[in-house]
Parts: C-alpha cells; sequence; structure tokens
C-alpha cells in the first residue's frame, strides 16, 4: 500500500529526480507539496509545513528538498508532528543538527532518512562487495563539473551553509565512505572561495585510508567533459575504477560494468522499508569528511562568480 507523501521544496532536485521516482515506485503517493513559490501541476501546495498539517491532506511521510540551510528547522517540525523523514543531501547544516534531529526522530518513534542518493547508484553495492577483505593502498577522486550547467541560479550554494562545490562534492565522499574497508580521515585540504562567495568553488583534499593516501579534485569550473570518478588501488595490484558518477564499474583492464538503474528509485525504496521497520538510517560520515576539510583547510580567493 501507498503511503501518503508530501515534498517540501519542488525545486529542480524535486522535479528532476523525486516527483518521477515516486510515481514509477509504489511506496508512497505524491499528496501535496510545499513551497512558497509554485508547486506543480495537479497537487495542492502550501506555502510552509503548518498550512499543510491545518489544511492539506494526510500525510505519513515528507521529503526535504530545500536547500541546506532551511532543512533542520522544518526536520524538527516534521518529527513533531509525527511524519517520516526523507532529507535530501546534505541532511543538515552541521553534525550536531543531524545528531539532534537523530535524537529527536527516536524518541518519537519515526523514520529519519539521510538520502546519499548515489550510494544507489548502479555500480555501488558490485564495488563494495569486491573491496570488502581488501587493502586500500593508493587511488584518486576526480569530480568536476560545470556549476552553471547543473545549478543554474541556485545562490544558496554560495551563502554560509551552502556548500560550495562540496554540494556534488559530498556525493563522491558518500560513495567512498559506503565502499570503503577502512575508516577514512582527511589529511589536508585546499579551497579556492570566490572573492563574493562563502563557500568554495573548488577544493583539493588529501584523504587517508589507512595508509593509503587519495588526492581528491572538486571543481565547479568544468567547462569542457564532465567528470565524477573514484580510482582505488589495492594492496593485491588491483585497480578498481568508478566512473560517470557510480554507473560504470571497471576492474583492472576487464570491459566496462553497468546495469540500467534509478539511484532515486533505490533511494525510496530504502525509505519505504525503513518507515515499515520504523528505524533511522542517518550516517553522518560524508558530512564530518566536508565539516573536517572546512576546519583543516587553507583557503585562497579567487576571481568573483559570475552566473
Amino acid at each position: 500500500m501507498s503511503r501518503p507523501l508530501a515534498i517540501i521544496g519542488a525545486g529542480k532536485i524535486a522535479l528532476d529526480q523525486h516527483i518521477p521516482a515516486i510515481a514509477a515506485g509504489d511506496g508512497f503517493a505524491l499528496v501535496a507539496t510545499v513551497d512558497p513559490g509554485a508547486g506543480i501541476d495537479g497537487v495542492p501546495n502550501f506555502a510552509d509545513l503548518a498550512a499543510l498539517l491545518a489544511r492539506g491532506p494526510r500525510a505519513e511521510a515528507v521529503a526535504i528538498c530545500t536547500p541546506p540551510q532551511m532543512r533542520g528547522a522544518i526536520a524538527r517540525e516534521a518529527i513533531a508532528a509525527g511524519l517520516h523523514v526523507l532529507l535530501e543531501k546534505p541532511p543538515a547544516a552541521t553534525l550536531a543538527a543531524l545528531a539532534a534531529l537523530t535524537d529527536q526522530a527516536r524518541a518519537a518513534g519515526v523514520t529519519l532518512f539521510a538520502a546519499w542518493h548515489l550510494r544507489f547508484a548502479a555500480m555501488v553495492e558490485e564495488a563494495r562487495i569486491w573491496l570488502a577483505g581488501r587493502t586500500v593502498v593508493g587511488g584518486s577522486v576526480t569530480w568536476r563539473e560545470s556549476v552553471r550547467r547543473w545549478h543554474p541560479g541556485q545562490t544558496w550554494l554560495w551563502a554560509p551553509g551552502g556548500l560550495g562545490v562540496f554540494d556534488p562534492g559530498i556525493n563522491a565522499l558518500s560513495i567512498l565512505t559506503e565502499i570503503c574497508p577502512a575508516s577514512l580521515e582527511i589529511v589536508s585540504a585546499r579551497l579556492a572561495v570566490p572573492a563574493n562567495a562563502h563557500t568554495p568553488i573548488a577544493a583539493r583534499l588529501t584523504l587517508a585510508s589507512g595508509t593509503a593516501m587519495i588526492p581528491v579534485d572538486f571543481d565547479f569550473r568544468e567547462d569542457g567533459d564532465q567528470v565524477w570518478r573514484i580510482v582505488l588501488e589495492t594492496a593485491c595490484g588491483h585497480r578498481l575504477c568508478l566512473s560517470d558518477g557510480a554507473a560504470v564499474l571497471t576492474i583492472d583492464a576487464d570491459p566496462p560494468r553497468s546495469r540500467p538503474t534509478s539511484e532515486y528509485a533505490g533511494v525510496y525504496a530504502r525509505f519505504a522499508a525503513l518507515v515499515e521497520a520504523r528505524r533511522i538510517d542517518a550516517d553522518p560520515a560524508p558530512l564530518r569528511l566536508v565539516a573536517d576539510a572546512l576546519l583543516v583547510a587553507e583557503t585562497e580567493r579567487v576571481a568573483a562568480f559570475v552566473e
């Protein structure tokens, strides 16, 4: 039976990913949107969550797709109303906020799901299984994309809490924290921050996984080929490569492997299972790596960003 769900924040990610995934699945039925602007055709829209709770159709769950700066307060209100909550990534503006939401959801007996959507990419689980029991000795992460192409008009990225290039970069970190056999930590970070922004447009990190050092290249200024690639080398001499945002897996010189999949179909299937079991899945590991990078980073000012 489909559970009634409302989407909070009817922006690009909701329109491109959440709404099609809900429509294609059988776990949830979209009964409303919550957005101070326009909603979507044929679905009731409410200016805020209080208005939905007071006058709208009954919802059992919400998917919060607002900019991250707003998510914490909305999630607290939703949990207090007894709703199950799915949080787009990053799940909160700070680690403390995510921990508080987790405690609140546990006390209320509702589900809280931090939906790291790229963990549901086609080849992540195969990569995790292949790496299990192996020792990573090296590798690299390259996540370079055009902010103008993928995030047009999203000025919240450059405000405090908006994460800048870490908004896509945290996707790579969500994969790494899922597939690496050993824990990860930030060794060093260098950030390029536009003169008119609070958050970085590029980041160079060094990650440690055991004794392995893994250089990381995040860049929002890529006007050429878009690159979303993770390479990991193991002590037994093998090389694993996840490319196209983990849609393709290549091991050594073997032919690349992939299969049709939908990340957000996986997200909503997982959310449905969590709701059925009244469980919480709110892994803070990717957000912790970003927070640590910001703590240790050297920062350089670069040219102002103009849309």
